[in-house]
């Protein structure tokens, strides 16, 4: 069954698109990804089809009858219309040819997905190729009324070949079919690879971007061609999620990793993008989450939809968009800066605001990343200041990661009923297999919620995470003899990152607890060391201002308390005292367990926990340390 974009199609689509939609999906090969009617560059062909053996093909859908038939030609076709009036219209097969070739001439612009040299030189690397398929049309009336010389039976498809029901259909040859509409000779020596097709959505589908180092372009015989490396799109059933939300109240539920933060902004791009004029509102707890979104949306709304708009000299497109409509704060400053109110009157502005006593700006749509770290009267709050013909507030949570612990009523909360209007990530897209059973294994063992663990129904309270099949390394355990050597081993482990993995420092975060102990300052030891040992490095938590003005791409190791940490991601993250976990002033420890979860989930690729004291988790980890050290002595002495 192939994979389609959307999940479903809509329901004012004709009948036969209907049933297109449905033959596709069924009969092409899992790998293979169907587009209903996606938007490329100001066209919006019926289908596009893209398969790793396959290229891509592009379909045009007719429910034209034989009564609907006037005066036909290769060029032009004379139709009657449902009203009795005659139109002249493009052949079809002309229109979807144009699609195609317009795609391919937005392609052709990318050096990787070229051929070189050969007598295909210039030419995509893979075959590319249109067709229309006539819904309401069999193969006996295309006999009949000659269209076979009008159109050519290669490049069509009629109802006996995509209708399932009928009884001349055949899997076998609605493929060959399929694999015959291609206007070039070849087919492919090797199937297109992951990210072969993942730079095809790129170029033809802005709104999946969320970002690509951009190369300046080089001149290529008489052509000026892009190169672009380490490209990052959402994957496709985050593409259908953001695609797919619908309209009004939406809630998703997601485990870490899973993307959330990238579907809440890329939702944001799209409803700025769709009404410029709504006032669109982005919140969340944290101060370095609303940079860091901050960041994220003026990236994705500054990516070029065509990529010659960039200013390769200056880093960026001529003229930027400035995000006019859309907001980002955290949940405190926007207190502060928009509504000019301390969070203790919240609950008399909630009711001056119900007798319309008062007057405070009103938002179109309202994003809530890490929902579940929002008290109820702010949802309140929020909620009352929602545009009432449009209600769209869109909630994200994980539970996994309530530090706060608020209780909450979303019905209750925001007057809004969540029922049939949820989504669940079960999917940890972030991290590698290891570190997500690292740090899953972790939760269960330490939480009191872990007999509330649930796969996939939405009434339970924390949903447990499915890795991807991404492999990396174990995460490492450290264990020193005090601070100071603890410090300057992870320091000396960043070097080894650095110079043996070419992991940059802006792609390392080292996360602390609490900045100092009753024994020794934690973060002017880790500073003092980094500094010692000629790293750079930027304190994401030292003020208010610190964690609002950090660039993630400064070149400098970052520095946060794991509380900080929510939304981001970091290459390689570095746990250090451990052993100050759980924090002895701490009374809820549950929330503990949350916290280091947390930390131990921003790490994508290299997870590093280090201690040189003793604590209820250290314990734990003492286990592991001394587990694996038993499972290497017992290799070595096997061989």
């Amino acid at each position: 069954m192939a994979i389609t974009v959307p999940e479903t199609i809509r329901s004012s689509a004709t009948a036969g698109e209907r049933l297109v939609f449905r033959t596709l999906k069924t009969f092409l090969p899992d790998d293979y990804i169907v587009y209903y009617e996606p938007e490329i560059h100001g066209r919006r062909p019926d289908f596009v089809i893209i398969g790793p053996d396959l290229g891509l093909l592009v379909l045009e859908v007719k429910d034209y009858t034989k009564n609907t038939l006037y005066q036909l030609n290769p060029d032009e076709w004379h139709i009657l219309t449902s009203s009795g009036d005659q139109a002249i219209i493009k052949s079809p097969l002309k229109q979807a040819r144009d699609n195609v070739f317009k795609v391919v001439d937005v392609l052709k612009k990318d050096k990787n997905l070229i051929q070189t040299e050969g007598k295909h030189q210039f030419n995509l690397k893979f075959p590319y190729g249109y067709g229309v398929v006539f819904t309401r049309l069999y193969a006996k009336d295309f006999i009949q009324e000659g269209l076979y010389s009008i159109i050519d039976p290669q490049l069509c498809l009629n109802r006996d070949e995509i209708d399932p029901d009928k009884e001349d259909f055949s899997e076998e040859v609605l493929m060959e079919k399929i694999l015959n509409m291609f206007v070039v000779p070849y087919r492919l020596r090797e199937p297109l690879s992951f990210e072969d097709i993942n730079a095809i959505r790129y170029h033809l589908f802005p709104e999946v971007r969320i970002s690509a180092e951009f190369k300046p372009p080089v001149p290529y015989r008489d052509q000026l061609l892009l190169s672009l490396h380490d490209i990052k799109t959402m994957d496709l059933h985050q593409e259908n999620l953001a695609k797919q939300l619908g309209d009004k109240n939406r809630l998703i539920r997601g485990v870490a990793g899973s993307g959330k933060t990238i579907i809440l902004a890329s939702r944001a791009k799209m409803l700025s993008k769709q009404n410029p004029d709504w006032k669109i509102l982005i919140l969340c707890y944290n101060i370095s989450l609303a940079n860091s979104i901050e960041q994220m949306i003026r990236h994705m709304l500054n990516e070029p939809e065509d990529l010659f708009d960039f200013n390769f000299s200056k880093g960026g497109v001529e003229n930027p968009v400035n995000h006019h409509n859309i907001t980002v704060r955290n949940f405190h400053a926007w207190l502060k800066k928009d509504l000019r109110i301390k969070e203790q009157q919240i609950p008399v502005i909630v009711e001056k605001i119900k007798r319309k006593e008062t007057i405070l700006p009103v938002y179109d749509a309202i994003l809530i990343d890490e929902g579940q770290d929002f008290e109820a009267e702010w949802l309140a709050l929020v909620s009352s200041l929602l545009n009432e013909e449009t209600q769209s507030l869109l909630l994200v949570e994980d539970r996994a990661q309530d530090i706060y612990k608020r209780k909450r009523s979303y019905v209750q909360d925001t007057g809004l009923s969540f029922q049939g209007r949820s989504k669940i990530l079960s999917i940890n897209y972030r991290n590698t297999a290891q570190i997500v059973k690292f740090a899953w294994d972790f939760y269960r063992k330490h939480s009191m919620l872990k007999n509330k663990v649930v796969n996939r129904e939405l009434e339970g309270e924390i949903i447990a995470p499915q890795s991807t099949k991404r492999k990396g390394p174990e995460p490492g355990i450290i264990r020193a003899s005090n601070f100071y050597e603890e410090i300057r081993l992870v320091a000396r482990q960043m070097k080894k990152l650095h110079d043996e993995r070419k992991v940059s420092y802006e792609e390392m975060l080292i996360l602390y607890r609490v900045k100092r102990t009753i024994q020794f300052p934690v973060i002017d030891i880790i500073q003092r060391t980094l500094k010692e040992a000629g790293l750079p490095y930027y304190w994401i938590t030292e003020n208010e201002n610190s964690k609002r003005s950090f660039e993630k791409e400064d070149g400098k190791i970052k520095i946060s308390t794991i509380d900080s940490s929510k939304g981001l991601d970091f290459r390689a993250v570095f746990i250090v005292n451990t052993d100050s976990m759980p924090f002895p002033l701490e009374e809820d420890k549950e929330r503990e367990v949350s916290l280091l979860y947390i930390g131990m989930t921003r790490a994508k690729e290299y997870l590093c926990l280090s201690y040189s004291g003793q604590s209820e988790f250290t314990q734990y980890m003492d286990t592991l340390f001394d587990e694996r050290k038993a499972q290497k002595t017992l290799k070595q002495n096997i061989k």
